[in-house]
């Protein structure tokens, strides 16, 4: 019998082993495997029944009719947003995260409120029913229709599921389940690929809905072969540090509404509450006539979403001074400081230097360049940016601020908070018809100075 290895991370196969993969680089995840493994699940993907009878008919497409109830909501308006406005029907979705970050904890509210009106399965590969049963306890969760089941193989999964026909099915995690067929351990690329591909089958022909929890690896990434993302209907990712309370969705793949939306919660004893108005919550514990702190307006999705940026500049002793930053990137960090060196003429090679998003945010939006850029400049200086300031925009290489999108829903935002002092690109005044009062345009860096 020939054997292959395996890489658990990537699906990466070879005929001898390594002991750092080729293609992704993970050391020790070369696992050996019996070549016979790969042909028997090829040869039970074929066997097993995926789709019946009655959709394996080609069909014109106006035949197929279009539910209005093809959507039903989770009770919790923060994790529908993020879905594209709730579970659809017969849909696959995993979502993936940090251990204790809240996956399960989120799960079980949310078959609180859908178990008021529909069955529920809730498998579990690795708690026990009382275990369950006790964190449901303190959750209050309570509801008739929640089944458990305490189960590892696939086909009793697979049995228990078209036994008692639920409309939501709760796998918790992925990286427990195993196909009996499969001689490789649970976990494994090919135990993770085979075992999926059923629940999905078994998903499409009932019109039932999956919410497959997945494990992440040392690097962040879901647990598994990439094909595991392809072969679901929407990638959820559970963000959050264990330090702060707040936690947040974000979608890396949804065919069924936008990747753009972000679900913001709030961890507590009594589970996770969704954040209404990040805003307010972000900035209620922020100091005002402080150096090195300046608010910004980013969008997240179709929200606006006023964050705070802080800056510590201090002298160094070292030859090689630091960069530290968290919550933005580190290159676009190293690009504000080299523009503000060349085109201001300020010295931040003689001081360390670190940067933070208040609340464990994390911005990809360009938008707060502009923002960074003060606060650097203000904890260089030492003069507190004006406490009712906010600033957006995009710093170029050139020090020109340049304009950004979605202006307008981001200065109605700032106003709402209550900032006098906008601070937006020039560029973007033509598309703010009426809303120019309490607004200071600036061409560039050079601009912002008038601040200080």
């Amino acid at each position: 019998m020939k054997q292959i290895f395996v890489c658990d991370e990537c699906g990466y196969e070879s005929a001898k082993w390594y002991g750092k993969c080729p293609t992704c680089g993970s050391w020790n995840s070369l696992k050996e495997m019996s070549l016979d493994d790969g042909k028997k699940s090829k040869k039970t993907v074929s066997a097993k029944k995926t789709i019946s009878k009655e959709n394996s008919k080609a069909a014109p497409i106006g035949s197929f009719e279009l539910s209005e109830s093809i959507r039903f909501s989770t009770g919790i308006g923060e994790f529908d947003r993020v879905l594209g406005g709730g579970i659809v029907k017969g849909s696959v979705v995993l979502l993936s995260g940090e251990p204790g970050v809240g996956k399960s904890t989120l799960l079980l509210q949310i078959c609180e409120y859908v178990g008021k009106d529909k069955k529920i399965l809730y498998v579990s590969g690795e708690e026990s029913g009382s275990q369950i049963k006790l964190r449901a306890a303190r959750l209050g969760v309570d509801t008739g229709n929640l089944l458990l089941l305490c189960e590892n193989n696939v086909d009793s999964i697979i049995g228990e599921i078209d036994c008692n026909a639920p409309e939501i099915v709760i796998i918790d995690s992925i990286q427990t389940v195993y196909d009996p067929e499969i001689s490789s351990s649970p976990g494994s690329v090919t135990q993770v690929r085979q075992s999926t591909f059923r629940l999905i089958g078994n998903a499409k022909e009932n019109d039932r809905a999956i919410i497959i929890v997945g494990h992440v690896n040392k690097d962040g990434n879901i647990a598994g072969p990439k094909i595991l993302e392809h072969m679901v209907d929407a990638v959820l990712h559970f963000e959050g540090d264990k330090q702060h309370t707040h936690r947040i969705i974000r979608a890396a793949k949804n065919r069924f509404g936008s990747t753009n939306e972000v679900g913001i919660f709030d961890m507590s004893d009594d589970g996770l509450s969704a954040v209404e108005n990040p805003s307010e919550a972000l900035m209620a514990q922020r100091l005002k006539g402080v150096s090195g702190f300046c608010p910004v307006c980013t969008v997240e999705g179709t929200r606006p979403i006023i964050a705070e940026i802080q800056a510590l500049v201090t002298p160094t002793y070292f030859p090689s001074p630091r960069r530290t930053s968290a919550g933005i990137d580190y290159n676009r960090l190293n690009l504000i400081l080299a523009v503000l060196e060349k085109r201001l003429g300020l010295r931040f090679s003689t001081h360390d230097v670190y940067v933070n998003v208040a609340g464990g945010i994390r911005l990809d939006d360009p938008s707060a360049d502009l923002a960074v850029a003060l606060a650097l400049i203000s904890s260089l200086k030492d003069i507190p940016v004006p406490d009712d300031a906010v600033a957006m925009g995009e710093v170029g290489l050139g020090g020109e601020c340049r304009s950004v999108s979605a202006i307008d829903m981001r200065v109605r935002e700032a106003k709402k908070l209550g900032f006098n002092q906008i601070i937006v690109p020039q560029s973007s005044i033509s598309r703010l018809k009426g809303q120019t009062d309490n607004l200071m345009a600036v061409r560039g860096i050079f601009d912002t100075l008038k601040l200080f």
